[in-house]
């Protein structure tokens, strides 16, 4: 898969996703729907959003136990969505399952990746409040390649692991990494963040962006800036 930008849409509505949307006449996005967003509108956001020839990364990090989650995936098979997520944490027998629920029976499916640590924390969140004692690097190698045993796509990462993670797991293992800011960003709620040009040669796959594209002064200049960081100047 051809490197991309993912623009994380976490909107409190439809009206405030689709006016942000609609300012991007004639391009095709790769728009993330999350919690927020998915939980205030429902299906129906996924419909409107693909109406407008965007793919979509639907957001809700599934994790429950395996029957429920191989039915929540089954459902969301049934919408029109490219890229779906659930924990890792869940382990593997959830993971399995995922992936039963949310394949076809053409034996097609959206892509599935599993998230690893949130970029929002440390190694010392890790130790003292989820009492995981072992190196924040090695807990996401561990989660990938369990992610990878069990039949899934690849992982979200910080971007400061998509080396390591394509080390352990090959180069088609796709890393998904957000914790991305432009140099003269705020950090807001992220922990283990890089930017985009620094992204991409860190290796990863895909990056997802929300603060410094949605809530910029002109978003299509810094979705293009953003895109010729981590793509590549012949973009545009």
């Amino acid at each position: 898969m051809p490197k991309d930008v993912i623009i994380a849409c976490d909107f409190s509505g439809k009206e405030e996703a689709l006016t942000f949307l609609d300012k991007f006449t004639g391009e095709s996005l790769f728009v993330k729907v999350g919690m927020e967003l998915y939980y205030a509108e429902g299906p129906e956001i996924i419909r409107e959003i693909k109406k407008r020839n965007h793919k979509i990364f639907l957001d809700l990090k599934l994790h429950d136990i395996p029957n429920t989650v191989k039915k929540a995936m089954k459902a969301l098979s049934r919408l029109d969505i490219d890229m779906c997520n659930l924990h890792a944490a869940g382990g593997s027998g959830m993971m399995k399952a995922a992936v039963e629920g949310l394949t076809a029976d053409d034996g097609s499916r959206p892509v599935l990746i599993a998230v690893t640590q949130l970029t929002s924390t440390d190694e010392d969140t890790m130790k003292k409040e989820l009492l995981i004692e072992r190196p924040l690097e090695e807990v996401v190698i561990s989660y990938a390649q369990n992610a990878k045993s069990c039949g899934l796509d690849g992982i979200v990462c910080s971007p400061l692991e998509s080396n390591i993670v394509h080390a352990a797991c090959g180069h088609e293992f796709l890393t998904i990494t957000p914790g991305v800011r432009f140099e003269d960003s705020e950090r807001g709620d992220q922990s283990r963040i890089t930017t985009p040009a620094r992204a991409r040669e860190l290796g990863s796959d895909y990056i997802v962006v929300g603060r410094p594209i949605t809530a910029a002064a002109d978003p299509i200049a810094a979705y293009r800036r953003c895109m010729k960081d981590f793509v590549g100047d012949s973009v545009y």
